[in-house]
Formats: C-alpha cells, structure tokens, sequence
C-alpha cells in the first residue's frame, strides 16, 4: 500500500490533465518523452546534489531549503525549454501538461529512492505526505515553471527572460514548501486542495483563447484565401498595402511577397481545420504535399529574409503561435 500512495496520486494527477486537453495539443509520444526526462533529471540531481553537499559543506535544511529547489528544477525543466525552443508547445494547457510529466518523472524516482531507504517500517503517514504533498509539488512547480515560460514567449519576451521568470517563480514555490512554514498534514491539504482548482482555471482560460484564436483567425484568412484565387485580393486592404510595396521592392521580391502570404494562409487554414477535427474527435486530413509545401514555404521565408518579414508584419507575423501552428502539419 505504501508504493500506491507514494506513486499513485501524482500519476492520476497528470492522467486527469491530459484528459482535460480538449484540443489534444498533448502527444503521447513527447508525454513519455517529458515523463522519462524527469526520471533521468532526479538521477542528475542526486549527484549534482551530492557533490554540492560535499564541496559547500553546508548541512542538510539548509541545502534543502536554498539550493537543492533550484537545482531540481533547472534540471526538470531543460526538457521544456528545448521543446519551447523548437515551436513544440504552444499553449499554457501543453506547456502545463509536459511541465507536470517532468515533475511526475522526477517524483516517482524520489519516492522510490526513499521507499527503497526508509523500507517498509516506515509509517504510512510519511508516504501519504509523499505521495499527496512532495510529488504533486514537484509536478506542479514545473507546470507553473512552463506555463510562465510559454507565456512568456507569447508576450514577445526573451527566452532567457521567460526562463528566469519562470525559474524563480518555480523555485520559490519549491524552497517555501522545503522551509515547512505550516503543518506537514496542512500543507499537504493544501496542494491536494488548490492545484486542481489552479489548473482547471488556466485550462478553461487558455482553451477560450484558444477556441477564439482558432474561429477569428480562421474565418479571416478563409476569406482572406479566397480573394487570392479569385484575383479580387488587391481590393482588399491587406491586398493594397501589398501594392504600396512596389515603392520600395522589386517586382521579384513582390512575386515572392505574393506566394509567402498565399501559401503561408493555405497552409495556416489547414493547421486549424485539423485542431478543429482534432478537438470533435475525427480523424485529421493528411496530404502527401503537407511537407513539400512547408518547405517551399521555408524556402520563400528565406528568400524575403528579414527585411520582407518586417514588411509583411501588417498581414503575418510570424511569432512563436505561428511556427507553433506549421509545425503541427510537420509533426
């Protein structure tokens, strides 16, 4: 009984969240992915930790409670980081689900590590507080740490200024709960009580943003789209600014103008309708030219380099949301 709730309850946690992807932003491959990073990420700490100890001679509450938090989550996180770096998350919902995988990982070694040392005379108590106290706080706080990051990124700062918001923000939570300001039975409750309630609020947030995102964006380019193959786009507004460009571009860089935004809304368009069947539970399209085209349109991003992006910046911005988005047709 004592593996289960040492073990059991953070696993049921991450269950439920991925459950609460209504969009299925989450793939189960990059969810083990993040689950085994976390296992690998508590090894590593150990003997980072190890040899801290060793070389700072400093006593255990102390190390516990100041350094030991900002090495575990440094460690959890990398993972995340890599993956936000390369447009594989997208939102505050996946963020928080592979963030929570991390922590999940890195839990269920802990709890094991100490099972295997304190033994089976242990008191059911200390595993009880383990189970529903310890390891819902390793996974909550790379949750909180990954959230912070994405959102980060979607306000156009930094990665590293994300990272460190995010970082500090996980390793206060983490040192507070090492420091044993309440109760051990208290603060148990708490986490038990209030990281549901956290995460169904961001949930329920970051999925209305995104239902909004997905119908505004949607039907405006649908349109958009439309004007293009029927000749009728240089009546629109979108369509004259591009005209206006001619001031300043030759008639070459105004044709691969033309293409990127022609291409880059066809292949938007289809992103979204397979989010779309993705979230109502039927199978997504796939085409045999979805990857010819993303490279085409690479191919297009690179010959109007910087200076046509910052020109195209009016009709497409392409942020992280939206390398996100293509990437979805990649992957």
């Amino acid at each position: 009984m004592k593996i289960v709730f040492s073990l059991l309850p953070v696993l049921l946690f991450l269950v439920s969240l991925f459950l609460l992807d209504s969009f299925k932003l989450v793939r189960i491959k990059t969810l083990i992915l993040c689950l085994i990073w976390g296992m690998a990420s508590a090894a590593s700490a150990y003997y980072v930790n190890t040899f801290l100890t060793d070389k700072l001679s400093l006593n255990f509450n102390h190390f516990s409670r100041y350094l030991a938090p900002l090495v575990e989550e440094s460690l959890k996180i990398l993972l995340i980081i890599y993956l936000i770096s390369r447009q594989k998350i997208g939102f505050s919902i996946d963020a928080a689900i592979y963030g929570f995988a991390a922590g999940t990982g890195f839990a269920l070694v802990e709890n094991l590590v100490f099972l295997n040392r304190l033994g089976t005379e242990s008191q059911m108590a200390i595993w009880i507080l383990r189970g529903f106290g310890t390891a819902l706080m390793h996974g909550g706080c790379s949750a909180i740490i990954a959230m912070l990051l994405i959102d980060g990124i979607q306000r156009e700062k930094s990665l590293l200024f994300s990272i460190f918001q995010g970082l500090l923000v996980g390793y206060l939570l983490h040192s507070a709960f090492n420091h044993f300001f309440l109760n051990p039975y208290l603060q148990t409750v708490i986490i038990f009580t209030i990281l549901p309630v956290v995460f169904i609020i961001v949930f329920q947030k970051s999925t209305n943003m995104l239902q909004n995102w997905l119908e505004i964006e949607f039907s405006n380019e649908v349109e958009m789209l439309r004007m293009i193959k029927q000749g009728k786009f240089s009546g629109t507004k979108a369509g004259a600014y591009l005209v206006s460009l001619k001031k300043h571009f030759d008639p070459e860089m105004i044709f691969d103008l033309y293409c990127y935004i022609s291409l880059y809304m066809e292949l938007s368009i289809k992103a979204k309708r397979n989010m779309m069947l993705k979230e109502n539970g039927f199978q997504i399209i796939q085409e045999d030219d979805i990857i010819e085209k993303l490279n085409e349109l690479k191919q297009l991003r690179k010959q109007i380099g910087k200076v046509g992006e910052l020109a195209m910046q009016p009709l497409i911005r392409m942020k992280h949301r939206e390398l996100w988005k293509l990437n979805q047709l990649r992957n």
